[in-house]
């Protein structure tokens, strides 16, 4: 019996999974992202959805024999670790886990927890690959100065299109129009008002705005299908520079997969793979294998030296599941 737990900004996950391939359950819990509360929501979160889960399948904690923790923000503040990698601890009653990014989830669901590369594009983005028994990451250094080809990034590009429009300083197109409906602007320049004022310069909200730089795009918006394309150049660079890190070769192959709400925009992801080959033409990508929370149980398996056989993998598939109230 394998835990697999996925932390992100709106919710997070957990999956109890059998060794042959089937979910005992699944259910959803609070967002585990601390910064804004404090680090003690981690603890509470974690309880609730343990305890869900757990009362589903008709088991305890300690029937189970390994889980993997993917908790936002991990190893982005240091002196955070030690409190994150003792959380699960009391609610488990045992030491059978491990604590690390949720970017690990993504990749792990996405190839099966195989070797290879997962690229996230979501609110933020990053990659996350494992060759050998060695990981590592590149990008999500935040909204700020980083996250490129995230839904922040092409949303934050959007806006800056939208005043230029608005100003003149360069062509107008669909853009304008879309954002003036979607956040109801009596004038140009309210929208500092709804973004700085109203919404405090949320990112999350922020972010909400991507789709509808997909839809000036899908309008003929040249410079929102500009946005769109850059956003895939940036994240096959991400997939790239992981490659090298991990000492692929150069004639080797490498499967690459994806996470994200942002490739859903075809834009993106056509982007992404036309560049993506451009840059090494051993890349193998496919479409992600499993959801995230998945990745986590599977991810548990491997670490218990367990991993799930062909078969098991199999029924995973196609396995019922066992939400829980």
């Amino acid at each position: 019996m394998f835990l697999g737990v996925d932390g992100g900004g709106t919710k997070t996950a957990f999956c109890l999974l059998r060794a042959d391939g089937s979910i005992a359950a699944e259910t959803t819990a609070a967002s585990s992202y601390y910064f804004s509360e404090g680090i003690d929501l981690v603890s509470r979160v974690l309880e609730e959805g343990i305890g869900a889960v757990c009362a589903t399948a008709g088991r305890t904690p300690a029937d189970i024999d390994f889980a993997f923790f993917g908790i936002p923000t991990y190893g982005e503040v240091s002196g955070d670790m030690a409190v994150l990698d003792a959380a699960p601890r009391k609610i488990l009653g045992h030491d059978r886990y491990r604590v690390d990014n949720d970017m690990v989830c993504g990749w792990s669901g996405s190839l099966g927890a195989a070797d290879g590369i997962n690229v996230i594009s979501g609110t933020g983005s990053m990659t996350y690959g494992e060759r050998a028994g060695r990981g590592h990451r590149v990008g999500g250094w935040s909204e700020l100065f980083g996250d490129e080809g995230s839904a922040y990034w092409i949303a934050s590009r959007g806006l800056q299109a939208f005043s230029r429009m608005s100003d003149g300083r360069a062509p107008r197109g669909p853009l304008l129009d879309v954002l003036r409906e979607h956040l109801e602007l009596a004038a140009d320049l309210d929208l500092i008002d709804v973004v700085l004022n109203r919404w405090q310069g949320d990112r999350g909200r922020i972010a909400a705005l991507c789709p509808q730089v997909i839809t000036a795009a899908d309008r003929g918006d040249e410079a929102a299908a500009a946005i769109l394309a850059e956003a895939g150049r940036e994240l096959a660079l991400l997939v790239d520079t992981t490659r090298s890190q991990l000492g692929y070769g150069a004639e080797e192959q490498v499967l690459v997969s994806y996470s994200g709400g942002t490739f859903n925009a075809p834009q993106v992801l056509s982007g992404f793979r036309a560049h993506l080959h451009e840059l090494h033409d051993r890349y193998d990508l496919r479409q992600p294998l499993y959801p995230p929370v998945v990745g986590a149980a599977l991810y548990a398996a491997k670490q218990a030296r367990s991993p799930l056989g062909a078969d098991a993998l199999e029924r995973l598939r196609t396995t019922p599941i066992a939400t829980a109230a």
